[in-house]
Order: C-alpha cells, then structure tokens, then sequence
C-alpha cells in the first residue's frame, strides 16, 4: 500500500474500516480477486485519512471507485 506507512487510526476507525471492508468484498461476486481487495483496501484507507469514519459511505466509496477504476 501506498502513501500509507505513517497513517494512525483510533480503534473505533478501524473497526468502521474494517467493517467497510468486509461488506464491500461481500458483495462483490465470487471468485474475488486480490487486485479488488487491494483496491477496496486502499480507497478505505484514504477516505478514512480525509477524515470519513462512517462504515456504509467507506463501502460506498470503494465500490464506486471499483467501478470507476481502469482495467489493466
């Protein structure tokens, strides 16, 4: 993960991100790849460093930037 390695989030946030997580890769079809994770990943990561800490708009976002994101 980029742009991350100084990052420090309280408790209660990275239980918000961790549950965004875990619902967003729910809700992707199965078989899930890694590159979809790390993109979840990173897109909860950085909306929580902007400072959102609701768990729906963190999966919300992620999925949408999911979307949006160009295809290698």
């Amino acid at each position: 993960m980029r742009d991350f390695a100084n990052a420090a989030f309280a408790p209660e946030t990275i239980a918000a991100m961790e549950q965004a997580m875990r619902s967003a890769v729910a809700s992707l079809p199965e078989p899930v790849s890694s590159a979809h994770v790390d993109i979840i990943v990173e897109s909860i990561l950085r909306t929580a460093k902007e400072g959102e800490r609701d768990p729906t708009a963190l999966e919300r976002l992620a999925l949408l930037e999911l979307q949006i994101k160009p295809r290698d």
